[in-house]
């Protein structure tokens, strides 16, 4: 469904400025209309149907009491609306993070409800500082060394954990873990205490909202009901879901036969909490908070753009992280926990036709509503209907084909890949976030080391030159052509000197030797030491060193230097204008 068009900005495209710039509702709320206002709420009454169940649900998981869920939508969603830069991004609690925030608290220990609440929104106090200034001071670009590989890998262990973490809930026992080893051996230690009715009824929650995921919009397409009202049924499955297997629960009394129900939930709207300022609490939280960031940061930023994309906007991811920090920060603040933009619920908000973050901050009110009148009746609602929910959600991140794909296409990635997910599931969220970066800075500095040369060579007839390894093309036995497929520094110049004076000594007839530096973008400060090194080396060869093709930033910072005085060699604005000009009057003929 597309939404309304707002009218457009003067400047269509510019980057806002001044206080726009902090604050994006300055650069849309002027012009809301009647429109926007009817698409945005109606976006907010679908999202807000999914995201009562959801929220429940991501609290449990993160071992929190349920209502914690909740009080995280609603004030983020405000002040996302104010602060966040997409108009379709949808902030609150989402599986990943729910999952990193389970394992840094269970990581402290706290035995006490109340000590881990005060660890949960101190956890999103820090997350949301980092955030803040990180976009502060325009450090998204930080983000980048956060791979799609090491990104994917982790998502897809992290699904994978957390739909093993909730088999308890539908098995109806007990069983406690946070890695693939120690979740796999509670619940083979426990399955014989597997209570039937719980089993039976999470079975047939997971098979009921599986079919309504799959095969319930087909079905009343085909009965004649309109997209929009198909779509909004399917998604409203998790509702029902909840509303039914909490009246079976209710009518029938299965807690007394041990399903475990979810218990009083508190009604009522968001209370002030003031996070820790306890130094130790606070230095052990540090690196999940910092985790929990850029995991969020990532996953949020990406869903953004997609949908930016599709309609003709464009996203700051600077100011995406004040709005996820500031998110983050209301979140501390009225008794919730780390929170993100959603990916499922920023489909549905996207589809339903959301045309500003205004709805957001109307899903906020949905919710605050459905905290007061709701949560009474949610006495009754079985621990396993919030699992099974979890699990039929969680299940659609896991990519598996990005192993065969990575596999074929690039070998480093793939490594990146495997080893993400193989550390997430065998020592934890943490470990496998850490070693995918670990493992991806590595692999740059590798390569970086490592640059591709290739010897280059006239292709017959034009002024083309490529690799003679590659290519039938025609060289002379008095130059030697080399191309350097990376800027140059003190990581590589040396590999760049040992193939030039190799292919020197191999060719005693050199007498030229051209660097055709098309790809170079940089030469550092020990680069330019070499390459006046390798000036030198070859003078003592009588062979003299030329540059081709250099890139006008490059050749701007060589000037401040004395290498062209020491060079020699002449710098060509083309390869082929250097191959001409040197091997002019050759009596022997180009070799093949």
């Amino acid at each position: 469904m597309s939404a309304p068009a707002l009218p457009a900005r003067p400047q269509a495209g510019t980057p806002p400025s001044g206080l726009a710039r902090w604050l994006p509702i300055l650069g849309w709320a002027p012009r809301y209309d009647r429109p926007a206002f009817g698409a945005d709420l109606l976006a907010a009454v679908i999202v807000t149907l999914m995201l009562i169940p959801q929220s429940l649900a991501y609290a449990q998981l993160a071992g929190l009491p349920p209502q914690v869920g909740l009080y995280a939508s609603i004030a983020p969603l405000v002040v996302y609306a104010i602060f966040g830069g997409s108009h379709a991004l949808s902030v609150g609690p989402v599986a990943v993070v729910s999952l990193m925030t389970a394992a840094a608290i269970g990581s402290l220990g706290l035995a006490d409800e109340a000590a881990r609440l005060q660890a949960a929104l101190t956890l999103a106090f820090v997350s949301g500082v980092m955030l803040t200034v990180m976009g502060v001071l325009r450090l998204g670009f930080l983000t980048s060394f956060l791979s799609h590989p090491v990104v994917s890998g982790f998502i897809t262990a992290s699904s994978l954990l957390i739909a093993l973490s909730q088999l308890k809930h539908l098995l109806g026992i007990r069983a406690q873990g946070d890695t693939l080893p120690e979740l796999l051996s509670g619940l083979v230690a426990n399955v014989h205490d597997t209570n039937v009715p719980t089993l039976l009824l999470g079975a047939g929650v997971v098979a009921f909202l599986y079919w309504v995921r799959k095969r319930l919009k087909p079905l009343l397409l085909r009965a004649g009901l309109s997209a929009r009202a198909a779509d909004t049924c399917a998604k409203a499955g998790p509702v029902v879901a909840v509303l039914g297997t909490t009246a079976l629960m209710w009518a029938f009394r299965l807690d007394e036969l041990g399903v475990r129900k979810v218990g009083d939930i508190p009604a009522g709207l968001p209370p002030l909490t003031l996070p820790s300022l306890d130094p130790g609490l606070l230095s052990q939280l540090l690196l999940p908070a910092l985790l929990i960031s850029i995991i969020g940061f990532v996953e949020s930023v990406s869903v953004a753009k997609t949908f930016a994309a599709k309609r003709r906007r464009r996203i700051e991811p600077d100011q995406e992280l004040v709005g996820l920090g500031a998110s983050n920060l209301a979140a501390a603040f009225t008794g919730g926990y780390p929170v993100t933009g959603g990916f499922s619920r920023s489909v549905v908000n996207f589809d339903a036709g959301a045309a500003t973050p205004a709805a957001g901050a109307f899903t906020a009110v949905g919710i605050a509503v459905a905290s007061i009148t709701l949560t009474p009746m949610l006495h009754f609602l079985p621990q396993a209907t919030l699992a099974a929910t979890i699990v039929v959600a969680i299940l659609t991140l896991v990519d598996i084909d990005t192993l065969r794909t990575t596999w074929r296409y690039s070998r480093a990635d793939f490594l990146a890949v495997a080893t993400t997910l193989l550390t997430t599931l065998l020592a934890g969220v943490e470990a496998g976030v850490s070693a995918g970066v670990a493992l991806t800075l590595l692999t740059l500095l590798w390569h970086a080391s490592r640059p591709h040369m290739a010897v280059v060579g006239r292709v017959p007839g034009t002024e083309h030159y490529r690799n003679i390894e590659r290519h039938r093309v025609e060289t002379h036995p008095s130059l030697i052509g080399l191309r350097v497929d990376e800027g140059l520094n003190f990581m590589n110049a040396r590999q760049v000197e040992d193939r030039i004076l190799a292919l020197v000594t191999a060719q005693p007839a050199v007498r030229n030797v051209v660097l055709l530096c098309s790809a170079v973008n940089d030469i550092d400060a020990s680069a330019l030491e070499t390459l006046e090194s390798i000036v030198h080396r070859l003078g003592d060869m009588g062979v003299r060193l030329h540059l081709s093709e250099v890139k006008g930033p490059v050749m701007d910072r060589l000037r401040r230097s004395d290498l062209p005085g020491a060079l020699g060699g002449q710098v060509f604005l083309s390869h082929h204008e250097a191959v001409t000009a040197l091997t002019a009057g050759e009596s022997a003929p180009p070799s093949p």
